[in-house]
């Protein structure tokens, strides 16, 4: 049997931080901040949904420990991740009194962790910041690596910075109370990991896809585990994301991004478009001959086991799409750079492609 309780450590040049997973020990915040540093102020940022299930428990380990804190709530959904609410936080945390040397913790998912971090990264030019990451997405990725941000309204996280957190708190529990949607919206990230970067771990997937759907415990912790042990190995190699490296991590995400956009962030969780998003980088992949037709439909059949989103929906149209692929980051000297797989377990940076083929493989995800 797997142990639930394990760490893994982000090793960086500057720093490494750890990153705890475990079972029930969100009631250990406290303890886990004060093995990292000394902290008598938290600003604890969190949605109005998560706060329900677990701000009573974060604030009984903060008053428990003597630290002073204050709870900042914002909307449920990725429409939170906007400038409007960055200076809604910075004004709150000025009028209560944080200072450089208050911790922000960052009680939610993806969302509230690219928010919460990018106030922190912002704030008196940079405060510590802490990660309890509440969703399967968040824990296995976003909560990794110190990218934060916010949207603009035609560009997704096109505002940002690195900001990396202290410290990681991973609670296998709070995958209990996760909508079944958004629990499988974080499945496509973890699907991600396995096609970029380990092909054992991809058929790992493939062979526990029961166990997967029915939440098992043991598996989930393998799961995360593995995954952020990936993503700390990756961020160890190119933490800022200037060699290239990095980027592997955004297989799907140009296509995702785009899909995001064109809904207004509203039709879509994360998750479920990086599921679209992968299929259309896969049969890129197919049409320039890096890959056979099979890669592609191992990743849709598990995909499909897993009920996420396959499809790219009728209503939007390829053109759009394309140029709304156009703003992506990944785009430098004019050329739009994708990545695509060569196999399962691995994939490479490509930026010669045609518009004409981008807009081929979309049409064939529908």
């Amino acid at each position: 049997m797997t142990n639930i309780n394990q760490r893994v450590v982000v090793e960086l040049v500057e720093r490494s931080y750890p990153i705890e997973i475990g079972s029930g020990i969100v009631a250990d915040v406290a303890a886990a901040l004060s093995r990292l540093q000394r902290v008598t102020k938290a600003m604890v940022i969190s949605d109005e949904n998560v706060a329900t299930h677990y701000a009573s428990v974060v604030d009984a380990s903060l008053r428990q420990a003597g630290i002073e804190f204050s709870l900042l709530r914002v909307p449920a959904g990725e429409v939170s991740k906007s400038a409007a609410n960055a200076e809604m936080l910075w004004r709150k945390m000025l009028d209560l009194g944080a200072d450089r040397s208050t911790v922000v913790i960052a009680l939610g998912g993806g969302v509230v962790g690219d928010l919460a971090g990018f106030v922190a990264a912002t704030y008196a030019r940079g405060i510590p910041f802490f990660q309890i990451p509440t969703t399967l997405l968040a824990q296995v990725d976003s909560s990794v690596g110190g990218k934060v941000g916010i949207n603009l309204p035609g560009a997704k996280n096109m505002v940002g910075a690195f900001w990396q957190p202290i410290g990681v708190l991973i609670d296998i529990d709070v995958l209990t109370t996760l909508p079944i949607r958004e629990y499988r919206a974080g499945l496509a990230e973890v699907v991600k990991y396995g096609m970029i970067l380990d092909a054992d771990f991809f058929q790992f997937l493939c062979d526990r896809v029961e166990p997967i759907n029915t939440r098992e415990p043991n598996v989930l912790a393998e799961i995360v585990a593995c995954c952020c042990q990936l993503k700390a190995d990756v961020v160890r190699e190119d933490e800022r994301e200037l060699t290239g490296r990095r980027s592997v991590l955004n297989y799907g995400h140009t296509f995702c991004h785009a899909i995001e956009a064109a809904t207004e962030y509203g039709a879509y969780l994360h998750g479920e478009a990086v599921a679209i998003g992968m299929l259309c980088a896969s049969r890129l992949a197919e049409r320039l001959g890096r890959i056979d037709a099979d890669v592609t439909q191992l990743q849709e059949d598990l995909l499909n086991r897993l009920e996420l989103p396959t499809k790219v929906p009728e209503n939007l149209q390829s053109e759009d799409l394309l140029a709304l692929m156009q703003r992506d980051k990944k785009v430098e000297h004019g050329k739009l750079r994708y990545v695509l797989p060569t196999r399962v377990g691995h994939v490479e940076l490509v930026d010669d492609v045609q518009p004409s083929d981008a807009l081929a493989a979309i049409e064939a995800s529908r």
